[in-house]
């Protein structure tokens, strides 16, 4: 468990700030995909079933102005940053691991 804090810009106007905090990285990338998620439902609002690939999901991500964590490292006592990459490797491997317990 390492505390994780998620910087969101979605637009290029400085109210699109936002952040989150959350007990862990794996919470914050689910945090992510909600994101995305009240994304599309802000689309398509009459959509019941919402359904996205992971292409889908790393797009949006890429259309942020800007999104980044920091997680907070015990051993130092300090929070170290990751990028955009970090988060969309973060992401496949959370995704992954529950398709494979799902599958299991």
């Amino acid at each position: 468990m390492s505390h994780t804090i998620l910087f969101v810009q979605q637009g290029f106007l400085p109210e699109t700030r936002t952040y989150c905090d959350f007990e862990s990285v794996d919470e914050c990338m689910e945090g992510v995909c909600k994101i995305y998620e009240e994304h599309l439902k802000r689309q398509d609002p009459y959509n019941a079933m919402i359904t996205y690939d992971i292409c889908q999901l790393f797009d949006f991500i890429d259309t942020l102005s800007d999104i980044c964590c920091i997680v907070y490292q015990n051993r130092t006592r300090t929070y170290v940053p990751h990028n955009k990459e970090w988060i969309k490797e973060q992401i496949y491997a959370l995704l992954r691991q529950a398709s494979f317990n799902s599958n299991a």
